[in-house]
């Protein structure tokens, strides 16, 4: 599985992913990866020191507002693991396209400059290409081959690009924007496109196509709900709300809009777990190729926190990241067909010990901030307003007739008593 971590623009947000045995964690301003199985050394990248751009590069900052790369905050945008989890890439707002190799260790193979900030990268499954989505819609295709050669315009779109991802035989590209609309697309000819999968009420957050259903693809959206598709055809096969999905609404839920933040599914592809911003449960799925009902809910895990991230590892372990000081990373092992919580594994006391001195990033203050509250759209009811106004004026229009009619009336009044008045003194 290709793994893909996309932290929106306008906030600090932590992301987690497995590069092989390798837990990697970023927020704020690095990268860390520790080994889980291992004693090794940990690998820290940190952005606020890395190469900077030189003076003289080609200034391609005026198609991005005319802001330049001092503008930056040096802050992890996204970052991508390829499916051998033999390459790790990441990105941040000062327009950096940083790709490593992390085994037989981790080495920093290049530093690139992208022309606007990213929203998310992946790996093509051959590994020898890189593809970057940014802000304003466009999809730009580095070289993993080459990793000094510049990025290539691969295909735009008319609106903001949030999710990414492509089918196993990297024949297929699907995107998703915030008006919608996920485009599956050709890649070796993006402006060929194969279909479209319509459906959703609001942006769609997160894609995944499954490991051992390379034919399917699982859609998440600020609508709060996840839709199964036959992408190549763009066929709708299935969709949850995974609002009703619970037994009473938590006050997360009803204090905030449910979006699905993150689509993760188990190495064997039996499992698939689904996470909602600021909501402090993880649903799960099963899915089924034979069955009518292909994708059928499981369980439901509730955590103390509200999680920021989550990742499985290659045994099937589900690895969370929550929003708290004390006990911020956790991991849940299935067993008799529920979710447990394993405190005492020593992989997750390794790692946790190893991330404890980078752990200061998760400032409260940054973690409740919403990353997809800007992307809602906000329609505006003014057919009501303009009636309201047109009621407003027809009223102060006839109360002006009436007071003009009764001055009249007053005038005339007055004329008849002085004319009466004059006709008996004669």
């Amino acid at each position: 599985m290709c793994y893909r971590r996309m932290i929106p623009t306008h906030t600090t947000m932590a992301a987690v992913a497995f590069c092989g045995e390798w837990f990697i964690f970023a927020c704020d301003k690095k990268l860390v990866a520790t080994h889980s199985k291992q004693a090794r050394d940990v690998f820290v990248f940190d952005c606020s020191t890395a190469e900077k751009k030189p003076k003289n590069g080609k200034d391609d900052n005026s198609s991005d507002g005319g802001a330049s790369e001092e503008t930056g905050s040096d802050k992890v945008l996204a970052f991508a693991v390829s499916s051998s989890g033999k390459l790790v890439a990441l990105t941040d707002d000062t327009k950096r396209l940083v790709l490593f190799r992390c085994e037989p260790s981790w080495q920093c193979i290049s530093i690139r400059w992208v022309v606007r900030r990213c929203t998310s990268l992946m790996f093509s499954q051959a590994e020898d290409e890189l593809l970057a989505t940014d802000k304003s819609g466009d999809v730009y295709s580095f070289s993993v081959l080459e990793p000094q050669r510049e990025g290539e315009l691969k295909m735009g779109h008319l609106s903001m690009l949030l999710a990414v991802s492509m089918s196993p035989d990297d024949k297929y590209l699907i995107t998703a924007d915030r008006d919608e609309k996920i485009r599956v697309s050709h890649l070796r000819s993006p402006y060929n496109i194969q279909s479209f999968c319509l459906g959703h009420q609001q942006f769609v957050s997160a894609l995944l196509v499954p490991s051992g259903h390379p034919h399917w693809l699982l859609s998440g959206s600020g609508d709060g709900s996840m839709k199964l598709w036959e992408y190549e055809s763009g066929r709708k096969l299935q969709s949850w709300d995974l609002k009703e999905l619970e037994d009473a609404p938590s006050s997360e839920a009803v204090k905030h809009k449910a979006t699905v933040c993150r689509i993760t599914s188990s190495p064997d592809s039996r499992y698939v777990a689904v996470q909602c911003e600021r909501v402090s449960t993880i649903q799960f799925f099963t899915l089924d190729q034979e069955g009518e009902e292909k994708l059928l809910p499981h369980s439901r895990l509730s955590l103390p926190h509200c999680p920021l991230d989550m990742a499985f590892d290659p045994e099937g372990r589900l690895w969370v990241l929550m929003d708290s000081s004390d006990a911020p990373l956790q991991m849940y092992t299935l067993k008799q067909d529920s979710w447990e919580c394993d405190a005492g594994s020593p992989e997750l006391n390794r790692v946790t010990e190893a991330f404890k001195p980078h752990l200061e990033t998760l400032e409260a203050s940054t973690r409740i901030d919403s990353r997809f509250e800007h992307l809602y759209k906000v329609s505006f009811d003014n057919v009501t307003a303009y009636l309201q106004k047109k009621q407003q004026r027809l009223e102060e229009q006839q109360l002006k007739r009436v007071m003009a009619q009764k001055a009249n009336g007053n005038k005339k009044a007055k004329k008849e008593t002085a004319e009466a008045g004059i006709q008996s003194s004669t």
